[in-house]
């Protein structure tokens, strides 16, 4: 089945073909994967450089770490963690006449607004435009791209024992409700991806349920977009630390790539980028022929 057409800011049209790879930048001191390691925007911005290099179609840039626990920041630390970085990766996309895109990952209208100035075509939103009520005014105004994601708390207490009676139904009833607020508001469904939200007040099992029944969400014909890399799933699958679960994001994203999710958010695009046109190549023999990554 082909995937949905994405419609991003300005009329864009992005369509997985059948997939894409979304490179995540982290401008945090606290990112749970790198500690930091980007949180200068120079070096930032160096990183997202390589993961174009690499073959990422959308740059996911984030100024707020939103693993369980974190700390927030307001808008004006986040703005100056983002918008540097943004500006100077959407000034590189078009010097190279690239297709790739900018994301930002973002919960606050006020940032949204600041990155989309500087260049970003889409927004990644973990609150569903529920933290901030300015972000459906936002999203009515500019219409970007959007990333419709279910949490279930906050970040600082999304993990405190989070219950369902059934997950995957409540996270389709979620969307059914999301989706239906924000286009009465104003923003077309095309503009519209969404996202289970692994993690994000989910335990192991609420996770692993999720990717059991991934098929079901195809039933609101949008393109799903996919946040598993690394996180703490693994450890509590496999006892796998951080810097040790990159064998098994790989697994799971090929398997719910085979299965019609088609956007991958990732850390390592180069890795990511092999693992995908595997399976391509194994779905359809003969694909490779058409393949338009190196």
């Amino acid at each position: 089945m082909a995937a949905p057409v994405w419609t991003l800011l300005g009329g864009r049209d992005l369509t997985p073909a059948p997939v894409l790879v979304a490179g995540i930048v982290n401008v945090t001191p606290d990112s749970f994967f790198d500690g930091g390691l980007h949180a200068a925007p120079a070096a930032a911005a160096a990183h997202a450089a390589k993961l174009l290099r690499e073959g990422a179609d959308i740059i996911d840039i984030g100024g707020e770490s939103t693993r369980p626990g974190s700390r927030a920041v307001d808008a004006a630390e986040e703005c100056a963690r983002i918008v540097p970085v943004v500006r100077e990766t959407s000034v590189r996309l078009r010097a190279d006449g690239s297709p790739a895109v900018v994301a930002i990952d973002t919960y606050r209208a006020e940032t949204a607004y600041a990155a989309v100035e500087h260049g970003a075509a889409m927004v990644n939103d973990i609150s569903a435009a529920r933290f901030d009520p300015e972000m459906v005014h936002m999203l009515a105004d500019m219409r970007p791209g959007y990333v419709l994601m279910h949490a279930k708390g906050t970040p600082g207490t999304m993990q405190l024992d989070p219950r369902y009676g059934d997950v995957v139904a409540e996270i389709m009833a979620f969307f059914e409700e999301r989706l239906g607020a924000l286009v009465k508001a104003g923003l077309p469904e095309e503009r519209i991806a969404l996202d289970p939200g692994i993690g994000f007040g989910k335990t192991l099992e609420h996770n692993l349920e999720i990717f059991r029944n991934i098929e079901r969400f195809a039933s609101f014909g949008r393109p799903l977009y996919m946040g598993l890399s690394n996180k703490s799933w693994l450890d509590k699958l496999l006892c796998l630390p951080v810097g040790e679960r990159g064998t098994a994001t790989q697994v799971a994203t090929a398997l719910l790539a085979a299965r019609g999710v088609h956007i991958h958010r990732v850390h390592d695009v180069a890795a990511t980028v092999k693992t995908l046109k595997l399976v391509a190549a194994m779905a359809k023999p003969g694909v490779g022929e058409e393949e338009k990554r190196p």
